[in-house]
């Protein structure tokens, strides 16, 4: 008898073990996705885009850094187009409103902008 009650409280305690080993790998996964979720806030950066041998560079008006932009829903062979039909020539500033996040590239000096959504505000030499 003193063994079978042993035994019954031995297996409450893994019981127990158990069910708190789970709930705190519930609530750890919860943590990372919202620190995912919030790493992807997105900001409206202003500055000038620049296409020249097949890479789109956005150059920040405030801070002067250049980013590789990346676009979401476009694909590149429709955003190289849009550039070219619009600035008719590869390194010509267009100035740009790009509302997207700051993500890594594929090492860590390169800087990513990932695009949601953008406007050009103004392309040089048009006067529009």
């Amino acid at each position: 008898m003193i063994l079978n009650n042993t035994y019954q409280y031995f297996l409450i305690i893994i019981n127990f073990l158990i069910i708190a080993l789970l709930s705190s790998c519930m609530s750890g996964g919860m943590l990372v996705k919202t620190e995912h979720v919030k790493s992807h806030e997105t900001s409206t950066y202003k500055g000038w885009w620049i296409y020249g041998d097949g890479e789109h560079i956005f150059k920040d008006e405030k801070t002067l850094k250049e980013y590789s932009l990346k676009f979401e829903k476009e694909t590149l062979d429709d955003i190289t187009n849009l550039y070219l039909d619009i600035c008719e020539i590869e390194y010509f500033p267009m100035e740009s409103a790009m509302t997207g996040y700051i993500g890594n590239g594929v090492n860590s000096s390169q800087n990513v902008l990932v695009v949601s959504d953008f406007e050009i505000l103004y392309v040089e030499g048009c006067g529009e």
